[in-house]
């Protein structure tokens, strides 16, 4: 394990920040549920996510956004943003057809330049089509046009969910952010020189 791999103890506490209560703890985050021992369950849970419109190909969207402004140091990040995107899917299933959206949205600006959705180009000219869409400059506004949506449901709530957890919070220097408790020993010892 590198000093900042993020795991789905990590997706879970980013969801607890954002307000998500995952029963079930870590198990409840896995996203393909084919193996559950509850056929029912299963059945329900995928006709959760077709009637949301969240499939596969969003969660691959997620992926591939996540790969770009998530810092080169993470490592972990498919099974992270598997996990914390699924407690997001489940948990709010109106929110997910927004999540939906907004992956519709920023692939068709992309089949506007590219012919092909986002997650079918290289990653260079994924980061092209992000910053020629004018996402890193747009406000997040989950009303706004496409790119103030792609910007609130794809790169905020990816980087919410990053600084949010554990190892995210180490990567930036606050190894006890509010809410992730850790006693006194935590606040009484000098900040690191970073």
């Amino acid at each position: 394990m590198t000093d900042y791999e993020l795991t789905r103890r990590d997706a879970l506490k980013a969801l607890g920040a954002a307000g998500v209560t995952v029963g079930g703890g870590a198990a409840a985050l896995a996203w393909d549920r084919s193996s559950s021992d509850d056929a029912a369950e299963s059945a329900e849970a995928d006709a959760a996510s077709s009637e949301s419109g969240f499939g596969d190909h969003e969660r691959e969207t997620y992926r591939a956004v996540a790969a770009i402004v998530y810092p080169s140091e993470v490592t972990g990040v498919a099974g992270f943003v598997d996990s914390y995107v699924a407690g997001r899917v489940e948990a709010d299933p109106e929110r997910a057809e927004d999540m939906a959206a907004a992956v519709a949205d920023l692939d068709a600006y992309t089949r506007e330049w590219e012919d092909s959705n986002f997650v079918a180009v290289d990653a260079a000219t994924q980061e092209d089509t992000l910053r020629g869409m004018g996402v890193k400059a747009s406000d997040p506004d989950p009303h706004g046009d496409p790119r103030h949506r792609v910007r609130y449901y794809l790169v905020n709530d990816l980087l919410f969910a990053l600084y949010s957890s554990p190892t995210g919070g180490k990567l930036v220097g606050i190894e006890n952010p509010q809410g992730h408790p850790g006693g006194t020993g935590s606040y009484q010892q000098p900040p690191n020189d970073r």
